[in-house]
């Protein structure tokens, strides 16, 4: 009798313990009854029917990551290394949601298999239709891409995508050296035509101020040729003036004009032996010489003269 009270009393006792299931945050329980679901049970303390209601599983409504490695081809066959990581979580705490997280995969790992794998596919049918050339510029359309036809199946299977981070696209180490070298020709060309620009800027710079300052040149020699003509100009007349004013005043005082010529005649030899700054001019100073000038000069004078009076 003693032995069944003890009996008794061990599974009241193991009912008791068994009665009361506490669920953590951030988790949800799925039970079942003979391997057939019964319900959820949310985060705290949750009572069960004791040795019939058992715990299937717990499903985490947390986000999770994961990070991905994986190599894809483009259409010209050039071989690009990926590295990602992948965020995503339960679509939401409905029990319908719950129930197809916990029963859709066999487990966690079947789960993480068939979403790498579908990532991968999706990135790699979407590079297998770009060129090299273009990969690296098109990191914000693969993501687009990928959640693009993620989304649906995710939702599936009861999740859905929240982040997906490229964090490295690398091509084989050959590919990687001639992209260098391909850089570095760029680079190159382009100082090349930049030095060039610079040299035709300040060639034609250099040509059109020497244009300008010859035209400066050539316009100051002309207002000087204007000046020194005005100059030689004026000096004529003054000096017609001057001969006009003597010539009247000599013919008052019966005077004869050759004097006149012989007075510049006199003026001229002065003139050449003051300024002649070292330049050798040969001049006749003899006695038949300056009479034989005063008669040209006089002749000269004559033939002007009546020329005005005719």
């Amino acid at each position: 009798m003693e032995i069944i009270i003890v009996i008794v009393f061990f599974f009241v006792f193991i009912s008791l313990f068994t009665l009361f299931v506490t669920v953590k945050q951030g988790t949800i329980a799925v039970t079942t009854v003979f391997g057939k679901y019964k319900r959820i049970m949310r985060p705290g303390l949750n009572m069960k029917t004791p040795f019939i209601e058992k715990t299937h599983s717990r499903i985490s409504i947390q986000n999770r990551s994961v990070e991905l490695e994986f190599q894809a081809t483009t259409q010209d066959q050039a071989n690009v290394n990926f590295k990602a990581m992948l965020l995503f979580a339960v679509l939401n705490q409905e029990e319908e949601t719950i129930k197809n997280v916990a029963f859709k995969f066999l487990d966690y790992k079947s789960l993480m298999t068939a979403l790498t794998r579908t990532i991968e596919g999706s990135i790699r049918s979407f590079v297998a239709t770009k060129k090299q050339s273009e990969i690296l510029s098109l990191r914000t359309e693969i993501v687009h891409e990928v959640k693009q036809q993620l989304d649906h199946t995710l939702e599936g299977w009861g999740y859905h995508l929240i982040d997906l981070q490229l964090n490295d696209i690398a091509f084989d180490e050959t590919i990687m050296k001639s992209m260098a070298k391909v850089v570095a020709s760029n680079n190159l060309r382009a100082a090349a035509e930049n030095e060039g620009q610079a040299l035709l800027i300040t060639k034609t710079k250099a040509a059109e101020a020497d244009g300008n300052a010859i035209k400066i040149a050539a316009e100051a020699e002309k207002i000087a040729a204007q000046l020194r003509g005005q100059g030689v100009a004026l000096f004529r007349e003054e000096v017609a003036k001057g001969m006009s004013q003597a010539a009247k005043e000599m013919q008052a005082s019966n005077l004869d004009a050759s004097f006149i010529l012989f007075a510049m005649w006199t003026e001229s030899l002065r003139h050449f032996a003051e300024n002649g700054k070292g330049n050798t001019i040969f001049l006749d100073g003899s006695t038949d010489s300056m009479k034989r000038t005063m008669q040209e000069l006089m002749s000269i004078t004559k033939g002007h003269s009546s020329n005005t009076g005719s």
